[in-house]
């Protein structure tokens, strides 16, 4: 009888593997938290809103996510959980019940030990997704890495500081919820991902804009520290100080003046107390860019310092890192409208460093010019990966590589487009290799540049360096030599770009480190 049992089971695995398609792995899995099933899609086997924390909801709203709760059967993970909570209409409807993650494996058994690849969305820290089509890890998974994406909550939800909420936890802070989010994700990854067949000594942490950002805290985070092994930043970096009026590059406050603005935040909201705030339905909530607390703040806990000192000092997560920024990032900022406004708010901004930056980056006579848009471009991102590079060559072991995304049209003159480069976030579709070859926008050189990239970022992950068979030597940056990979029209080595404008805006940055997170009138 008990044979018969062991052959009826042997023929239910053997059938359940034929109808999975000849999965990489059962989709069929048990992790924390209990089993959940997955499906296979394209010769990966995909499993999709797993949660990795307790919904953050009730008396959780502004806690530290808490471990994820257990459940009886088989959680059904085909379909994305639903995104954080935020103004608009994001992938997958919306929810403060959103601390879920996603995982596509190409492992054809859990003994493979595949390095991990784990996603951070962008989206200013007020909005994001890991349901939006363009971060569907599927061909990045199939050049045989195990691709995850962590999903954290965003805007006040995710960064409100209070003197309240301060006063509840142990560590007597508040703020950088969002930020715990993602660490509590990659404390998942490293208890679970064997099972996908990753190895948790393998992993890779990588985001774009507010991901990229994510990714340079948490190299400078000690909670982060043993997460993971290397990180890519896209479009990200976060070296600048903290102030009270905020700026691109400058975003950061300390925890006291955050407090102060979560009490603003509150009585916007018409709450007396955090006890009324959280009994608040999450859609009545004020939300929005730059309502309330938005954005990660130096608390001493999560993030010690400004980032800047910390690198100075070596009191950083030493692991190799990928980094670089696109050409006209400053695309996505407001220089002005002429010439004048463009003058009046650098003069406004940068006071008495004002001229020096103007001839720096100069403006047109009657136009805004690409050149002037660089300095929001360079004070956002430029200078901060600039920045980035040469504090951790100096004071790290790990090789940084460096690279300028400028891939393009040629935008014909007397046409909107005209002296444009490479916008915002025009790099991610280039990476996740969703450049659609039957596009007859899509050039040859697109192509090619989306498969280096790809190539690279995948060997960095593989390896702790870019570098591969049939791809163009990216040297690591170093002070001696500042060698940057220039992704335009061919990948190749050029020089820092704009770095004698980047030399004198340093000097601007070195002037307000000096304040000591004072703001000045």
């Amino acid at each position: 009888m008990r044979i018969l049992k062991n052959i009826t089971l042997l023929i239910v695995v053997t059938v359940f593997t034929v109808f999975a398609g000849h999965a990489q792995l059962p989709v069929h899995l048990k992790v924390e938290g209990g089993r959940i099933q997955g499906a296979v899609e394209n010769d990966l086997t995909v499993f999709r809103g797993i949660p990795f924390a307790a919904p953050p909801v009730g008396s959780l709203r502004w806690k530290a996510p808490q471990p994820v709760e257990k459940w009886d059967g088989v959680k059904q993970a085909a379909h994305f959980a639903a995104s954080p909570m935020q103004e608009g209409n994001p992938a997958a409807g919306k929810s403060e019940d959103c601390l879920y993650l996603n995982v596509w494996t190409p492992a054809k058994s859990n003994q493979v030990d595949l390095p991990v690849l784990v996603w951070i969305y962008g989206g200013g820290f007020s909005s994001g997704s890991t349901a939006e089509p363009w971060y569907d890890g599927q061909k990045l998974a199939q050049k045989g890495v195990v691709f995850v994406s962590i999903a954290y909550r965003v805007g006040p939800l995710g960064f409100l500081a209070h003197p309240e909420l301060s006063g509840e936890g142990t560590e007597h802070v508040s703020g950088n919820y969002g930020l715990l989010d993602q660490i509590a994700g990659l404390k998942w990854v490293q208890k679970n991902i064997a099972a996908f067949g990753g190895d948790p000594k393998k992993v890779t942490i990588f985001g774009e804009s507010a991901g990229g950002i994510s990714v340079s805290m948490l190299c400078a985070s000690p909670l982060a520290k043993g997460l993971f092994r290397s990180a890519i930043s896209q479009s990200g970096g976060s070296f600048g100080p903290a102030g009270i009026k905020t700026y691109p590059g400058e975003n950061m406050k300390a925890l006291r003046q955050a407090e102060t603005d979560g009490q603003a935040y509150a009585a916007k909201a018409g709450a007396a107390s955090i006890e009324e705030l959280r009994k608040m339905e999450a859609d009545k909530l004020p939300m929005g860019w730059g309502v309330g607390s938005s954005w990660p703040i130096i608390d001493g806990h999560v993030i010690p310092d400004v980032q800047y000192k910390l690198y100075e000092a070596n009191k950083y997560n030493d692991v190799p890192v990928l980094i670089g920024y696109n050409s006209d990032e400053g695309l996505s900022f407001s220089p002005g409208a002429n010439p004048k406004e463009y003058i009046d708010g650098v003069k406004a901004r940068y006071g008495e460093f004002a001229d020096n930056l103007i001839k720096a980056y100069p403006v047109g006579e009657k136009f805004v010019t690409r050149s002037a848009r660089n300095l929001s471009r360079d004070a956002a991102f430029g200078w901060h990966n600039w920045t980035w590079a040469r504090l951790q060559s100096k004071t790290g072991t790990s090789k940084v590589f460096y690279y300028f995304f400028d891939q393009h049209p040629n935008y014909p003159e007397g046409t909107p487009e005209y002296g444009h480069g490479s916008p915002h976030a025009q790099d991610v579709s280039y990476v996740f290799q969703h450049i659609d070859p039957l596009n007859p926008k899509t050039s040859k050189s697109d192509l090619e540049i989306s498969t280096a990239m790809g190539s690279y970022w995948i060997n960095f992950v593989k390896y702790g360096n870019p570098n591969g068979k049939e791809l163009p030597l990216w040297p690591a940056f170093t002070g001696d030599k500042p060698a940057v990979m220039y992704f335009a029209e061919t990948p190749h080595v050029g020089p820092v770009p704009d770095e004698k404008s980047l030399v004198v805006l340093d000097q601007y940055f070195r002037w307000r480190m000096d304040l000591n997170g004072k703001d000045r009138e």
